[in-house]
């Protein structure tokens, strides 16, 4: 797919147009205002410090290079022409290429708008094209409403960390979620 390609247009529930497409260099901006954002935010995710804009165009160029090789396939979600949301489905190597293991994020304030349910069925829609037959993920065990939009969309609960995690004084569980696709 080429870079900035736009896949899917809907209506978020709270009616603003949502446009679904691959990532482009002029994204570089938002995608370090995005993970910044999610950092501050102390959101559900591996990272917890900041990142510098040479560490975003080292992990841009890594994208796109791994994209053109089939390893990796990343969805963008805008709204009113900023990216609010990013997602990934990364290819197993080895004895587990069949399975594409996914990574979404959203942006606060556009969360709970039927973002992430778009987003989760155009993933699917896209591993179904390049021949996968497993999709895994794994979530904050605390991350309920990430949990609910995943069991919508089809994975179940398939194994779990107990303490993977240690945010704000707290152990969290990690859950591995999957889906076999037909």
């Amino acid at each position: 797919m080429k870079t900035g390609e736009v896949i899917r247009e809907f209506f978020a529930k709270d009616g603003r147009k949502v446009v679904l497409r691959t990532l482009k260099w002029e994204d570089l901006d938002d995608l370090l205002d995005f993970i910044n954002s999610l950092v501050e935010e102390g959101a559900n995710i591996i990272r917890t410090e900041k990142v510098s804009r040479e560490e975003e165009i080292e992990w841009l160029s890594r994208v796109f290079s791994r994209q053109e090789k089939g390893e990796l396939f990343c969805l963008a979600a805008e709204v009113d022409g900023r990216l609010v949301a990013n997602s990934e489905i990364m290819r197993g190597t080895g004895y587990s290429n069949h399975v594409g293991f996914i990574g979404i994020a959203i942006k606060k304030g556009f969360r709970g708008v039927g973002i992430g349910t778009e987003m989760m069925k155009t993933l699917e829609e896209q591993a179904k094209k390049v021949g996968l037959k497993v999709l895994a993920l794994s979530v904050f065990a605390n991350n309920q409403h990430a949990i609910n939009l995943y069991k919508k969309v089809g994975f179940v609960e398939t194994g779990r960390i107990p303490k993977r995690f240690f945010k704000n004084g707290a152990y969290i569980d990690e859950i591995m979620m999957t889906k076999t696709l037909e």
